[in-house]
Parts: C-alpha cells; structure tokens; sequence
C-alpha cells in the first residue's frame, strides 16, 4: 500500500530543503528565490523497520523487502494561488493526488533566506495556504454542481459535495462528515481540505529541541498533536553523512532523538490509522502497510487479489512468538502460531501466510 504525501508551504519556507533530506537525494532544487521548484518532485523512501531486519534473520531470507512512503515535492503557494496567482492553480492538482498534506512552515529568521513576507509569522502563513486549499475546491465543487455536470454524479456524492461546499463556506471542520460517509467517497472527490495534514514548523539548529517563539505561537493556535519542530538544514546534513555512527554521534551533539524521516513516518502512520504486517519466508521477508482494523481477507488482497477473493485461513503468529521462538517451525511447537478466518482484525506486527482457493 504506502501512502503519499505532498509538501506545500510559501515559497523558501524549506520545502525543497525538507524533500532532499527525507529522500537523501538532491532531487529538488533549493535555491533562494521563490518557485524554484516548478515540476513536482516525486521520491520514494524505504521506511525504516527493525523488526523487518530480525524477520529476515531469523527466516534467512535471501531478500527483504521495505514498504515505501512518497514524498512530493510541490511548488510554493502564494495568495491568490487558487486564480493563478505565483505559478498558479496547476500545483494544487498535484496536491489532489496525495494521501496526507505536509505543511511546511517558516519558524525562523534568516536575512539570507528570502522571506515572500515582510515578517515571519507562522500562523498567518498557513491560513493564507489553506485559504488558497479553500478557494482551489470551492471552484471545483461549483463546477461539478453544474447543471451540466451535475447529472452525472451519483447521491452521494452529490450530498457529499454540497456538504463540503457549506462546512467550507461557514469555516467548519470536515471531521464531522468522515461519520456519514465512506472513507473511500471522501478519497474520491479529492478536495484539498479534507486531506489529514501535519504540520512541520522548520527552525535553525538552536531551536530544534525546544522551539522558540515561533514554534510556541503556532502551537498555541493549531496544538502540538500533529505538529512536528524539524530543523530541515539539519535534517541534509545529517543524511550527508554516510556513516551510521557518525550520525548517530552527530544527532546526540545537537540533542535529536530520531530523525525528521521517522518522526514524520510515525505522525503520518498515527494520523492516517496505518500499521504494518509482515510475511516472511526463505525466499524473502516483507513489510506490508495497510490501515488499522483491516481485516485478514484485507491484508491478503494488498498481496493480490487473488489472495482476497479465494481467502481460506491466515497462518498467523505475533512479531514477539516469532522472535522468541526463531520462526515459524517452533512457533507452531509451542502453540504460537493460530489459524484465523475472515473476521480476523490483523494486528501490528502479525506475521501472516496465506490459505486460499485459486
């Protein structure tokens, strides 16, 4: 499965910057002028997994296989994005595309960085984003709900247009509509404004373990749950480094717990209810991701769907009973290793072997 996500904020808020680090490459350009990224940069990161590496010890897998995250890198947005305005409303179809929206915020001062603004201000800068999100969908709700385009669209999401439409026009929260319809409707209809966010508030090096005045204006207003401090000049440096222990070195000296990468990886899997199973063989070990409360028959069609369809059984035994008994064979020995039907609700961790009907 995987998930994407896209990175949007002003112009030489970081996003590049951010983009590079995450992906260990230097994909997108990061220069400091505004809309130096015109092309959305596209990367594919391994997310990083222990628990794959024992399974494919323990199995001596002749491969191991991570599940991926892609980060998209989007142009900077201006007021008046959403009529054209910068480089306009062509980069906020790219945001349609993604699963989850990275807000990238400015919450530092450089006078060698550019600011579009005449001061930093976090907060303002994200409500002129979002008012662009807000604008960009509202256009494109009038335009389905068009006497021409409006006959074919089916009731629901009809009624799930006009909702949007009024929850946008009053400034309500779209976390009400995910209790009256389907998750995959709300997908569908692709408005920018019912994507789950985070928001990463991008500081200088003194400010990555406690913040500064920025950071503390921004929480107070928008809350800490999905807010990450992330230093993204720190965030390249670290990844140029090649060694694992001069990193590690590197990150105690400037008081950092866990990379940018894994912090955003564990808030995107938190906000967007993923977890991980596993398979694992001597042929290869593999990560799966899929959403919590996925069902047996679930997890089997993100393998295939073939899987899914003629689903049997699930041979099934918890990360903690394969590692304590080294596998699969003893896990079976000591009476670790369950058979489970299709109302199964797999759980993070579960190492899975599918039975099923070709």
């Amino acid at each position: 499965m995987g998930f994407k996500c896209g990175i949007v904020g002003l112009p030489n808020v970081g996003k590049s910057t951010l983009f590079n680090a995450l992906t260990n490459s230097n994909k997108a350009q990061a220069e400091n002028f505004p809309f130096c990224t015109i092309d959305p940069n596209i990367g594919i990161v391994l997310v990083p997994d222990e628990r794959l590496n024992q399974l494919a010890v323990i199995s001596e897998s002749k491969k191991k296989i991570n599940t991926t995250i892609s980060f998209v890198d989007i142009a900077g947005l201006v007021k008046g994005a959403s009529k054209g305005e910068g480089l306009g409303n062509k980069f906020l179809s790219h945001i349609r595309e993604v699963d989850a929206i990275i807000h990238m915020i400015r919450c530092f001062d450089s006078e060698d960085i550019q600011n579009v603004n005449p001061t930093v201000d976090p907060v303002r800068d994200l409500e002129i984003i979002e008012t662009e999100m807000k604008l960009a969908d509202l256009e494109s709700i009038h335009k389905r709900l068009d006497k021409k385009n409006k006959k074919n669209i089916d009731t629901e999401e009809l009624k799930l247009l006009k909702i949007a439409q009024q929850i946008i026009d009053e400034d309500g929260n779209f976390a009400l509509i995910g209790n009256e319809f389907e998750d995959k409707l709300i997908k569908n209809i692709g408005l920018l404004t019912t994507k789950p966010k985070l928001y990463v508030c991008n500081v200088d090096e003194e400010s990555i373990e406690l913040g500064n005045k920025y950071t503390e204006k921004f929480i107070k207003k928008f809350g800490e749950k999905n807010t990450l401090i992330i230093s993204a000049e720190m965030e390249n440096q670290i990844n140029q480094l090649e060694d694992e222990n001069e990193k590690k070195n590197y990150m105690k000296m400037i008081n950092m717990s866990e990379t940018g990468l894994n912090s955003l990886i564990r808030k995107g899997y938190e906000l967007l209810s993923l977890q991980t199973f596993f398979t694992s063989g001597p042929e290869e070990s593999r990560a799966w991701t899929i959403t919590k409360e996925s069902t047996a028959p679930n997890a089997a069609g993100e393998i295939h769907s073939d899987f899914e369809k003629g689903f049997i059984r699930a041979e099934t035994v918890s990360y903690e009973d394969f590692l304590n008994n080294q596998g699969w064979t003893k896990s079976k020995e000591a009476g670790k290793m369950r058979l489970e039907g299709k109302d199964y609700v797999v759980k993070d961790g579960d190492i899975l072997n599918f039975r099923f009907n070709t």
